[in-house]
């Protein structure tokens, strides 16, 4: 080996050995992401409906003492015999934030102005109709037309600093027509005026997929039901005893910041112990 063969060989070496001195350094400085939990845990009225009837100030305040942060109410419950500003004083006293409610579908099409007055005064974002009547499994125009009026009653909402959404049910999944009617409503309502909120087991004991829908349809979701699912999609369970994988789904939430969240079973034994198992499962939950 020449002088001239010996220098480039050295210097080859040398360039080998510093590019995996670089590879090793890099490797070493590029931080892995922090695993993500939930910032704020809300729970669903209706999971804890009959304790409400029985007394909605004790139960609010036993519902906060659980962790919870926000909770869903429920209009078509009547507020549980509270009037609104008998309801906002007791959200206040106990420490909760109801960022929504579950309304009629009526009432997008009588006094829903007067609606979002009452939604301002309890402090909701979102006003969210849960379903509709059995008549709209007839044909996917009347899930068009209600698309149009929720279109209508969204427009009207937003200048009220308010959004508008809907909610799936189980049978929101069954086929019309060969589609999927709550993907028919999302085609047919306008994103600027009309939000989705995903109640994630139900569309799971429909026979759906939440992931695929999201994936699809994630720039409408900003409000979320999580809920798991018994294996025979008979009925729901406690978070983390089902077949949902609810870790998997909450890492492929966008801008999940942003979002709410809420912890809906409606069908425990014991609602309370219920809920109380629920948050402790999510607020320990990392994806």
């Amino acid at each position: 080996m020449d002088r001239r063969e010996f220098v480039r060989e050295g210097m080859e070496r040398c360039g080998v050995g510093m590019l995996a001195l670089a590879g090793g350094a890099l490797s070493t400085r590029i931080p892995r992401p922090a695993p993500r939990r939930l910032e704020r845990i809300g729970l669903e009225l209706y999971s804890v409906r009959d304790a409400m009837r029985r007394d909605p100030e004790r139960t609010l305040a036993a519902v906060r003492a659980m962790g919870y942060a926000d909770v869903e109410l429920l209009w078509t419950f009547g507020n549980f015999g509270r009037t609104p500003t008998q309801m906002r004083d007791a959200l206040a006293n106990a420490g909760l934030r109801a960022s929504s409610a579950h309304i009629s579908p009526a009432a997008i099409l009588v006094g829903w102005e007067r609606s979002l007055e009452i939604a301002r005064l309890l402090g909701h974002e979102t006003l969210v109709v849960p379903s509709f009547t059995v008549d709209t499994d007839r044909s996917l125009d009347d899930w068009k037309e209600w698309g149009e009026k929720f279109n209508r009653a969204g427009e009207v909402a937003r200048r009220a600093g308010i959004w508008l959404a809907m909610h799936n049910e189980p049978g929101h999944q069954r086929l019309l027509e060969g589609r999927v009617p709550i993907e028919v409503f999302a085609e047919s309502t306008d994103p600027a005026l009309v939000r989705l909120q995903l109640d994630i087991g139900n569309m799971v004991m429909g026979g759906g997929d939440p992931n695929a829908f999201l994936a699809r349809y994630g720039s409408r979701c900003w409000s979320f039901h999580l809920k798991d699912v018994a294996p025979d999609r008979s009925r729901d369970t406690e978070l983390g005893k089902g077949t949902v994988d609810i870790t998997r789904f909450l890492a492929a939430v966008p801008d999940i910041g942003d979002k709410r969240f809420f912890v809906e079973q409606e069908g425990a034994a014991d609602s309370l112990a219920s809920a109380r198992q629920d948050f402790a499962y999510l607020d320990k939950l990392q994806f």
